[in-house]
């Protein structure tokens, strides 16, 4: 049993740095940031987790891992859950689980962790969950005498990732999935590119402080299973549950900001909400997605709550559109995720064509990026990211890793296509050309 104590902050910034550089000493922490966003859904300004109580991935388990998963929240409702959802996952949707195709230095397909602390926040007050009250004092102490990072100064040598394909690589089996598209195997797919940089040495939670500096978004999180870490500064929802509303809100459309030129700034958002290619893509993904969650919820309760909205974040405007329905009494957890699942901005239409040729034409497996990462609360709800603008870093190897995409489709220029994937990592490139020596 658990209980939470309540503290008074006056220092918001400071804290969520003191809270970042205490949980990433634990092996296995998630700290998830809204970074004031004010958004229908968002229900949680600062959320973090850290340390283990109980955890379940699966290794080996019958043929019913399912089920089982679905126990393990049962068992633990009342608590929260932190965890996430690899992309590789899409292999057992449809089939049982299995330790098939788990990639040595990855997070690993699902996990879910009850954890030993957790930190609930807004802006003036924070929550602890601990095993005891005097527990609860001793690591709010600890935590308020962590060390604050308050700048973006330069520090070291630079991070150079280099990228898997080659240009002219990529443009080709752009132009190959064209006529993939031509040839009516399918509408859209969201083709991803991956870049590596061996022999770094950093403190990844320093790293998705920068990160997270640079490009403050609404599902930003900073993720650490063992040597496997996550910085992530993702715009993108994948799922919320409220009771028994379900809630996604796919991107698809992408524009850069000019932050200097506020009427440049808002022609490029005109632009981008005018765009034929961005709403044709956008369309498509909301489709997917509404029949997607046709499958778990009431009949005709599913609908679009908002098509084509432009939002603006530090480094682009996105195009989100926001799809929502009433779940069926006898769904489980892992029905909707098998329902849901791999998201269907991060794939295309039809789903099960798409995820195929995914698996062809890309060179590197995706890990935890284009997977979710987030939470169960106690009463049930939930709510998932869309893992992008993400950078893996595994410790033991020293390897970084991050992917960028983009959606393809009829109307695409390859070249427009490599451009905007360059645009998607503008902040992770300029985060490492910072440096290594974090």
């Amino acid at each position: 049993m658990q209980v939470s104590v309540s503290f008074q902050i006056t220092d918001f910034e400071v804290l969520k740095s003191q809270l970042l550089s205490w949980a990433s000493q634990f092996n296995s922490c998630c700290f998830l940031d809204n970074h004031g966003y004010r958004q229908a859904q968002q229900r949680q300004e600062l959320l973090v987790a850290a340390g283990e109580l109980a955890a379940w991935h699966w290794e080996g388990q019958p043929i019913d891992a399912w089920q089982s998963l679905d126990q393990f929240i049962t068992d633990h409702r009342g608590q929260w859950l932190f965890g996430h959802l690899g992309y590789g996952l899409h292999q057992y949707v449809d089939q049982p689980l299995s330790e098939r195709g788990l990639a040595a230095d990855d997070f690993g397909h699902l996990r879910l962790v009850v954890p030993k602390y957790v930190v609930q926040c807004t802006t003036s007050e924070c929550v602890l969950l601990a095993p005891s009250v005097e527990e609860a004092h001793q690591v709010w102490q600890q935590i308020r005498s962590h060390r604050h990072v308050s700048s973006f100064s330069p520090a070291g040598q630079p991070v150079q990732a280099l990228p898997v394909l080659s240009r002219q690589a990529y443009l080709q089996i752009i132009e190959r999935l064209r006529r993939h598209i031509q040839r009516g195997d399918c509408y859209e797919i969201n083709f991803c590119q991956e870049f590596v940089a061996g022999q770094v040495s950093l403190e990844a939670s320093r790293l998705y402080e920068r990160l997270a500096l640079l490009s403050p978004n609404p599902f930003s999180c900073y993720y650490r299973l063992g040597h496997a870490h996550l910085a992530c500064a993702s715009p993108e929802r994948f799922l919320t549950r409220t009771g028994q509303r379900l809630v996604s809100q796919p991107i698809k459309g992408t524009a850069r900001r000019v932050p200097d030129d506020e009427q440049a700034d808002a022609a490029t958002r005109a632009a981008l909400y005018s765009s034929s290619k961005d709403r044709s893509e956008n369309v498509m993904v909301v489709d997917l997605v509404r029949n997607d969650l046709g499958r778990i919820c009431q009949s005709g309760s599913v609908k679009v709550a908002e098509l084509f909205a432009v939002y603006s974040y530090p480094q682009v405007h996105q195009m989100i559109s926001t799809i929502e329905g009433t779940c069926r009494d006898d769904v489980s957890f892992s029905d909707i995720i098998r329902a849901t699942f791999p998201m269907g901005s991060m794939t295309g239409a039809p789903k099960k064509r798409v995820v195929e040729l995914i698996q062809a034409y890309e060179p590197t497996p995706r890990g935890l990026f284009s997977g979710s990462v987030g939470y169960i609360a106690p009463n049930g709800d939930f709510d998932f990211n869309v893992v992008i603008r993400s950078i893996r870093y595994f410790q033991n190897t020293q390897t970084l890793r991050f992917h960028v995409g983009s959606g393809i489709t009829h109307y695409s220029q390859p070249e427009q296509e490599y451009e905007e994937c360059l645009l998607k990592a503008a902040a992770i490139v300029q985060v490492l050309q910072a440096g290594a020596s974090l």
